[in-house]
């Protein structure tokens, strides 16, 4: 076993690789057991992708499947990023795949001239679904794409004074349904300080990225997110301290998992303390099956678990490469 396998009591190749699902195992085989595999293109033929395809619009978004509570916010904006995230996180689809492509440019003409994705905030900026966004079409293969660079270029500028970023219409005080009555969106209060849920989904879209996850502000913004683990947010959403435990994949809020797998690609390692315990509290979650007791609140795929024994699996043999 590589040595970050001897880090847990259950050794977690078998587990993962009993799960009969064929992309689970091909990300197992590539990802922690050095295997070589197949090009990544087998995996777009299996059901799973077939069955989220077949829902496609022409235009290539995907329909909102539920009730819509808020006339203002964009529904199908938001499942079309949801089901991009599926694609391109559990099938590996990319923008060679031309549904994928369809799916982008859909996502694209939500770009502001500013450089912001706007419409599930009505109005306002946000700094959770643009980061969100960019971060699946960057892993999508669009990371040069300049409309990528223009995006992330305005995230730098819509930053806090200490560094990190939050919602801006909530540090002016305002809650959602007010937020949407205003038709020009509010700048931030830059005074106020910086949100760990909104900072964590940014740096996600950063790290992702293999020339923007080498800036010195993502480098500060991302001591600004170890200095909140386990901690209570400054604003409402999504507030609890639990929410660090919340689990989801693909990753879509900030969680310990999330957060740790953008720490490393900004350069961080677990001699940092804070590191270094986020992934002690992680092991001490496997159990006896070799899967771990987590909380994982959205989604209804039988194998979400595994999903996310392989997002914390890749985080251990990632950083134990590094010593």
């Amino acid at each position: 076993m590589d040595s970050w396998q001897d880090e847990f009591k259950v050794d977690p190749v078998p587990t993962l690789l009993s799960t009969g699902n064929d992309a689970i195992t091909y990300f197992t085989l590539r990802d922690l057991c050095h295997r070589k595999v197949a090009p990544i293109e087998t995996l777009w033929e299996l059901p799973g992708v077939k069955k989220l395809l077949k829902k496609q619009e022409n235009d290539g978004s995907w329909s909102y499947p539920g009730n819509r509570a808020m006339k203002h916010q964009d529904y199908d904006q938001y499942q079309t990023y949801l089901n991009l995230a599926e694609l391109v996180e559990k099938y590996g689809l990319n923008r060679g795949h031309e549904s994928i492509q369809k799916a982008a440019e859909f996502l694209f003409q939500y770009q502001t001239t500013e450089g912001d994705f706007r419409g599930i905030y009505g109005n306002q900026y946000s700094t959770t679904y643009s980061p969100a966004i960019m971060e699946i079409l960057i892993k999508a293969g669009y990371e040069d794409d300049p409309r990528i660079s223009k995006g992330l270029d305005w995230l730098l500028s819509i930053r806090q004074d200490d560094g990190g970023w939050a919602l801006p219409f909530r540090t002016v005080g305002k809650n959602l349904k007010e937020a949407f009555e205003i038709s020009k969106p509010l700048e931030p209060d830059r005074s106020k300080p910086f949100s760990h849920m909104a900072t964590g989904t940014v740096l996600r879209a950063f790290a992702a990225h293999p020339k923007y996850r080498r800036h010195d502000e993502a480098k500060k913004a991302g001591e600004l997110l170890i200095s909140r683990f386990f901690k209570s947010d400054k604003y409402p959403d999504r507030r609890s301290k639990d929410h660090w435990e919340r689990f989801t994949f693909p990753f879509l809020y900030t969680d310990i998992v999330s957060a740790l797998d953008s720490l490393y690609y900004l350069g961080f390692n677990k001699g940092n303390p804070e590191i270094g315990g986020a992934l002690e509290f992680l092991k001490d979650k496997q159990n006896e099956k070799g899967t771990f007791n987590l909380k994982i609140t959205r989604g209804s795929d039988k194998h979400l678990p595994y999903w996310m024994c392989l997002a914390i699996y890749r985080l251990f043999k990632r950083y134990y490469s590094l010593g």
